[in-house]
C-alpha cells in the first residue's frame, strides 16, 4: 500500500440542485476529517468487571476541517452564505484513490485572516446532519 497524496483530499459543495452537481473548494492547503461516534455502556453484572458497548447503538458523525487561501472562487461564496445563513448543504470528500464521501453539513465556524501585505486565509469547520455516505 502506498502513502496518498494530502493534496488529492478534496473538499467539494453541492450546487443545491437535485441531483447535486458538486464544485471543488479552492485555495485549501490542508483538510482533516474525523469520524466520531459516541458508545452506549451496556455493562452488566455478569460482564466480568468489563466495559461492555452495544454495537450500532449511539449516534456517528463526521467533523471536516479545512484550512486555505481565499481565491473567491463560487465555492467560496457559497460557504460563507450558508454559514451567515445557517443552512445545509450537500458536500463531498474525495480521496486519491477515488474513494468518496457524500453528505450534507453544516458550516459550524468559518474564520478569515490576514496580515497587512499577505494572502486573506480561512478555515472552516463543517459538522454532519444525518448519514454520510461512501461512494
Amino acid at each position: 500500500m502506498t502513502a496518498q497524496k494530502g493534496s488529492a483530499f478534496l473538499l467539494k459543495i453541492g450546487d443545491g440542485a437535485t441531483p447535486p452537481a458538486y464544485e471543488t473548494v479552492a485555495g485549501l492547503r490542508t483538510t482533516q476529517m474525523s469520524i466520531n461516534g459516541d458508545t452506549v455502556v451496556v455493562t452488566h453484572k455478569q460482564s466480568g468487571g468489563w466495559r461492555e458497548l452495544l454495537s450500532g447503538a449511539g449516534t456517528r458523525s463526521i467533523s471536516v476541517s479545512a484550512a486555505g487561501i481565499f481565491l473567491g472562487s463560487n465555492a467560496e461564496t457559497a460557504i460563507r452564505a450558508h454559514a451567515l445563513a445557517g443552512t445545509i448543504e450537500n458536500y463531498e470528500l474525495s480521496f486519491e484513490d477515488g474513494a468518496r464521501m457524500q453528505g450534507r453539513f453544516l458550516v459550524q465556524r468559518l474564520d478569515y485572516a490576514g496580515d497587512f501585505n499577505g494572502e486573506r486565509n480561512y478555515t472552516i469547520q463543517l459538522e454532519s446532519s444525518g448519514p454520510v455516505t461512501p461512494l
